[in-house]
Formats: structure tokens, C-alpha cells, sequence
């Protein structure tokens, strides 16, 4: 892993590019399933530094972030790994027929899931700029037999996918990964059709971060140190032209995200959160 900047540096203080290929090694590690603490098989282990997000897949932690037992059990072993802080399916609302884009896709849990509710003649794409991930999820795509699923490389600031194609953007705590949320924001906005929408889970910002945590790269590849806060949130959203915007923080949620770090309580700073919003449909 590069890292150009002194320990000492916040993250906010490192580049675009040595922020993103911070986290493309840590969550490179993963897919091959060499971390200690976020792999397939879950597990109790954690860092001195901040956890990656969820760090467990047993059913008990998945239903922790809001998926049921059908959920769980509708997807083969291989795609959850774990790294979600919340369930956006569960709010999206997603109808047959529709496109998805999911936002950091991973090994593709969330993806499979849109795939049932879009059905045959939908469609769902996954975007992920970590190779070992995109190639793990296409592998998942064998093992769960689907055949409107596919995935492609990219980073979410800079989409591969045309204006004006998705029917619902959706994501499972990968923004707060992204140096760049504004272009993030303005990419879902651009690749959503008129009166799209956008169902997210990610963490946000409750409380000014300590040192120890605003300092580390593993506190940002862990889903800590880059969460923004709601109202910041709000703002990038409405920049991008969003309306009807809603940032809804789950104060249970700091139930598990305690459990992300083993030295402080990560849930006086941080939370998980529903993010919504609508793209204004000038056809209506």
C-alpha cells in the first residue's frame, strides 16, 4: 500500500488517489480472504484501528442490519462479506422491471437481492474499483444462477455506465469510502432517468472525530473517518439537484458499530443512516 502522507496527517489532508488506493488494498485483502477481521467466515478478531464495517455474516449480524431470513438464505455462500451497515434494499421500493446501480457492489450480496425483486426482465449492475472484488462477484454470479446481474469496474466518482439509464442507485456504506462525494453525487444524479431515485445505507458523522481516528487510514478504509456528517450530506445532494432528500440516521445502529472497535466506542461519533433522494422528473 502507498501512503505518501506522515501518519500524523488527517485523511482529509491526503489526495484523491492515495485515499482510493488505500482502500482498494484493504478491501483487495478481503475479497482474497486475507484480513484478519472482515472476511467471508466472520469472526470476532479486531484491529488496534477502526474495524471494517460489519465484521461478521452470521445470520445473527446480517438480520442485525435489517435483512431477513429469506434474504439470507436466497443468496449462496461467497457474496456476503459482510461489509454493508444497513439493508437499502429494504427501503428502495424496487419494482420489475427496473435498473439498479449499486454503488460498491462488493461481492455482490446486494445486487443478487435486487435481483429477485427486479426480476427477469429487470436488470442490475454493480460497480466496484477493486479488481479482486469484481472478480469474486462474477464468480457469484455463476454460483447463484442469475443472469441479469453484472458487474463492472469502476470507481463511483467516475461511473461506466450512460446518462440516464437507472431506475434506482442503491448502496451499502461505500460513499463514506469516496474521496469525492460531490462527484459521487453528481455521477448518481447523471446515470439516474428522470424521477430516478436513490436508496443508500452509509454512516454518518455524529460528533467531531479524535485524533486517533481523523488521523489513521485505517480508521478511513474501516468506514469512520470519511463519514460526512447529515448536513453536509444534504447539501452535497441538493448541489447535485436532488430533491426530496431525507437523511434519516438509526440511532439502534450503534448497537453493532460499537462492536467495530475493540479500544473506543465508535458509536459516540458515528451512525448508521437511510439517504434518499429523488432526481425531478421534467417530464411529469
Amino acid at each position: 500500500m502507498t501512503d505518501d502522507a506522515p501518519a500524523d496527517v488527517p485523511v482529509s489532508a491526503r489526495g484523491p488517489a492515495e485515499i482510493r488506493e488505500i482502500v482498494r488494498e484493504r478491501y483487495a485483502t478481503i475479497a482474497r480472504g486475507e484480513d484478519a477481521c472482515c472476511n467471508e467466515h466472520g469472526g470476532d478478531e479486531h484491529t488496534d484501528e477502526a474495524s471494517c464495517c460489519g465484521d461478521s455474516t452470521t445470520e445473527t449480524e446480517s438480520e442485525r442490519l435489517g435483512y431477513d431470513d429469506q434474504d439470507i438464505a436466497a443468496v449462496a455462500d461467497g457474496a456476503d462479506l459482510g461489509l454493508g451497515c444497513g439493508n437499502p434494499g429494504a427501503f428502495a421500493e424496487m419494482s420489475r422491471g427496473e435498473t439498479v446501480l449499486d454503488l460498491g457492489s462488493g461481492a455482490g450480496f446486494d445486487c443478487f437481492l435486487a435481483a429477485r425483486e427486479v426480476g427477469a426482465d429487470g436488470r442490475v449492475i454493480g460497480v466496484d474499483m477493486t479488481p479482486a472484488m469484481v472478480s469474486k462477484a462474477r464468480e457469484n454470479v455463476v454460483t447463484n444462477d442469475v443472469s441479469n446481474v453484472e458487474f463492472r469496474l469502476g470507481e463511483i466518482a467516475h461511473l461506466p455506465v450512460p446518462d440516464g439509464v437507472i431506475d434506482v442507485v442503491i448502496s451499502n456504506c461505500v460513499i463514506n469510502l469516496a474521496p469525492e462525494k460531490a462527484k459521487v453525487f453528481a455521477e448518481t444524479y447523471r446515470v439516474l432517468e428522470p424521477g430516478g431515485r436513490v436508496a443508500i445505507s452509509d454512516v454518518v458523522q455524529t460528533a467531531p472525530f479524535p485524533d486517533q481516528v481523523r488521523l489513521t487510514p485505517e480508521s478511513l478504509a474501516g468506514c469512520v473517518a470519511g463519514a460526512s456528517t447529515v448536513d453536509a450530506l444534504e447539501e452535497m445532494l441538493e448541489e447535485a439537484g436532488f430533491e426530496d432528500i431525507e437523511v434519516q440516521p438509526q440511532s439502534d445502529s450503534r448497537e453493532f458499530i460499537r462492536e467495530w472497535d475493540a479500544d473506543r466506542d465508535l458509536g459516540e461519533y458515528l451512525v448508521s443512516a437511510t439517504i434518499q433522494a429523488v432526481k425531478p422528473d421534467w417530464r411529469a
